[in-house]
């Protein structure tokens, strides 16, 4: 093994797969550990011969607080850079210093005694709305008089539009040109974001609202620098790439070489304030045609000679910033490895994914759980008699393969758990079963909020200008495979021709754009559960069941 596999091999940290852990910035592990430490350290000595040592450690947790708040109100609102730099130094080395309670005490304080003055901004507009435009009454004012008027217009909005700023704007601007303060600011993001997921203050969101807009403007396409990675690049950066590959795990060095080797293309986005570290990633493969399994992309095919591929893969894309999450840098990333991929290598004419669907099995298992249970006393005779004795009244799956997905899932709290492995690959059976293809088929297409479909990844890609092309079946036989999307993958493709149009009409109306195949297979699908409806809309009334809608969304 050479120098440089023997280093991403002993440095490289794989990312922690418990939510709680992933939710905190990256930094907290080691933090916290140092706090420990010294807090333990403290506790053994006492302070003037009569503070204990657990009092004499709070005290010293709140003389840091309040150190590190002193130096953020300096931040704001000092103006010598020379002292300035220092005090930012201060501030993000003391920050990192806090427990995890203190930080969020220090930015509920930010959000809260740093916001705008509103006393201010409601005087200006009393002021704003008492002054008479020009030219608005009957007679005519001269020069020198509409000219009044207008200075005092341009000073009430040019205090407004001051008045309307936060006071943590300066603290943001200035981190922002000072050395590791914007990598220091998204660590900042990504633990407001994890103190919004325990508790959602407004004044928190507004917080969150004003960087995430700072940092889509620096992060923005012009300041980024898109980065072929290979092989040759150094080991700290590939070991980024190894820890924060979110998709497919990279299992060993050996994986690692394939995807950075021959027929394999990686690009990542840099920023000068961030070096050495990809703010996002995307992995591409080149093909003869369109994968259908994860699996002939990862390890089973050899790759092609790259003259010979008419296909580029788009198979994973990781985000290595929790606190970026919601800047949709990958929209930019595709569009600008398309347009190099099509200039270096012409003969490539398709762009697709093979895209996992996260949150499946999540919304099966919930419509399984949801259904009422018809299966009792008379109605179980009755039911059994007409075959409608599946309790999934959008008659989804058959009732033995809800009955073995119920069964896998009994016990576990729901949207949690999902089927094991085995139950899910004994269901390759049914691979052509239509309850199947319906099934995921109505989750991409026809399963919406607030006008977007609920996959995220579907909502990715079609957001930026993707139609989807088809649904592979069992195309992901990972553990991570099964239990998110059961082992289903779907080809999404990128026309060149078509990406505006389609990026545009899915933004405004919400309207999804699908293969023939796939639209046939929702207008049978539709047809089924219509003529079902119609056919036991009697027996069900009958027996006191609710009845089914047919103007109902169907699946």
């Amino acid at each position: 093994m050479n120098k440089k596999g023997l280093a991403i091999l002993l440095r490289t940290r794989m990312r922690p797969t418990d939510a709680s852990k992933l939710a905190q910035s990256p930094l907290n592990n080691v933090v916290n550990q140092s706090v420990s430490n010294s807090e333990e350290n403290r506790s053994n000595g006492r302070v003037g011969g009569f503070v204990s040592g657990e009092n004499a450690s709070k005290n010293t947790e709140r003389r840091n607080f309040e150190n590190v708040r002193e130096s953020m109100q300096s931040a704001i609102s000092m103006n010598k850079s020379e002292v300035l730099d220092t005090v930012l130094n201060d501030f993000s080395e003391g920050y990192f210093c806090l427990s995890h309670e203190d930080r969020r005490k220090l930015l509920l304080l930010l959000a809260k005694e740093y916001d705008l003055n509103r006393t201010q901004v409601r005087e200006l507009i009393k002021q704003y709305l008492g002054l008479e435009l020009p030219n608005s009454g009957n007679v005519q004012s001269s020069g020198l008089e509409e000219e009044g008027m207008l200075s005092t217009f341009y000073r009430i909005e040019r205090n407004l539009r001051h008045a309307l700023k936060p006071m943590y704007e300066d603290l943001f601007e200035r981190l922002n040109t000072h050395p590791g303060g914007l990598k220091f600011l998204s660590i900042i993001r990504a633990d407001i974001l994890s103190i919004l997921a325990e508790e959602n203050l407004v004044s928190l969101r507004a917080l969150d609202s004003y960087l995430k807009e700072k940092l889509s403007t620096w992060l923005s396409p012009a300041a980024l620098e898109l980065h072929q990675i290979t092989w040759d690049d150094p080991a700290s950066l590939l070991e980024k790439i190894v820890a924060y590959e979110a998709v497919h795990p990279i299992s060993n060095l050996i994986d690692l070489k394939r995807r950075l080797g021959v027929g394999r293309r990686c690009f990542g986005y840099l920023h000068p304030a961030i070096p050495g570290e990809p703010l996002i990633f995307i992995e591409v493969a080149l093909l003869k045609n369109v994968a259908q399994t994860i699996q002939e992309v990862l390890w089973d095919d050899p790759p092609i000679p790259e003259c010979e591929a008419t296909c580029a893969l788009f198979y994973s894309i990781s985000s290595t910033q929790p606190g970026l999450s919601g800047i949709n840098l990958g929209k930019f990333l595709i569009k600008r490895v398309i347009k190099l991929v099509k200039r270096d290598m012409p003969h490539i004419s398709t762009f697709a994914t093979l895209s996992p669907i996260p949150g499946f099995m999540q919304w099966l298992l919930s419509k399984l759980a949801s259904q009422p249970k018809l299966l009792e006393g008379e109605v179980l005779s009755h039911s059994s008699a007409d075959k409608s004795g599946s309790s999934f009244w959008e008659n989804i799956l058959e009732p033995e393969e809800e009955r073995a997905l119920m069964e896998a899932s009994r016990g576990v709290a729901f949207g949690i758990e999902t089927p094991s492995n085995e139950t899910l690959c004994k269901g390759e059976a049914a691979k052509n079963d239509n309850s199947y293809e319906q099934e995921h088929n109505s989750y991409l297409l026809q399963e919406k909020k607030r006008g977007k479909v609920l996959d995220s990844v579907a909502n990715f890609h079609l957001q930026n200008g993707a139609m989807i092309e088809r649904i592979n079946w069992m195309a992901d036989r990972s553990e991570k495979g099964l239990r998110q999307s059961g082992g289903i993958m779907v080809n999404y493709v990128y026309r060149l021709e078509s990406i505006e149009e389609f990026a545009h009409s899915y933004f405004n109306t919400g309207h999804i754009h699908a293969s023939n195949d796939l639209q046939r297979y929702v207008e049978i699908g539709t047809k089924l559960t219509q003529d079902f409806d119609f056919r036991h809309r009697g027996s069900e009334a009958e027996f006191g069941l609710p009845q089914a809608n047919c103007s109902c969304k169907t699946w």
